[in-house]
């Protein structure tokens, strides 16, 4: 992950704490891009392209709708294979999930354990932002590794941030 550009620029070296496993990514994409290419081949009728291109579109809506679910899936997959060797990673003043969210580590209060609506465990953060909802860090069965791995280094990543913040602040 580091070409040795970063240190000569001056940012940062980025810590990371957790990573997903390979094999439920996989797996993901595969099924995702099997019931596309299904639902495509369902609904494709016609002699010529237009025509193919036209039903696969505008044909059955509840069709062109689960086909627009599993290209969603497929990119959901996708996105997540491409972060999964630095899925959570800090570099001492923000903490990352995958590319699309950040939080900074003077914000974070704890980690917690919470279990959605259809069963699935996640890590969530609690941040300290004047909401009561928490974040999203990552869903148990892509984590690996363990919880309390996880969990401890977030924990120690924010404790080393707001020891550092204060510090600076003092001198």
């Amino acid at each position: 992950m580091d070409d040795g550009t970063r240190y000569a620029t001056g940012a940062r070296p980025v810590i990371v704490i957790a990573r997903l496993k390979a094999k439920p990514l996989v797996a993901g994409q595969l099924l995702c891009a099997l019931a596309l290419a299904g639902l495509i081949a369902q609904q494709a009728r016609g002699d010529s392209a237009g025509e193919v291109v036209r039903s696969v579109v505008f044909g059955d809506a509840a069709m062109t709708a689960l086909m627009g679910l599993a290209l969603l899936g497929l990119i959901w997959f996708r996105r997540l294979w491409r972060w999964r060797h630095a899925y959570v990673r800090h570099d001492g003043s923000m903490l990352y999930r995958g590319g699309s969210a950040r939080w900074p580590l003077a914000l974070v209060r704890d980690v917690v354990l919470a279990r959605s609506g259809v069963g699935l465990e996640t890590l969530r953060l609690v941040v300290d932002d004047d909401s009561e909802v928490t974040r999203e860090l990552v869903k148990l069965p892509l984590l690996e590794g363990s919880v309390e791995a996880v969990k401890g280094g977030v924990l120690f990543a924010t404790g080393r941030a707001q020891s550092l913040a204060g510090s600076s602040a003092v001198h």
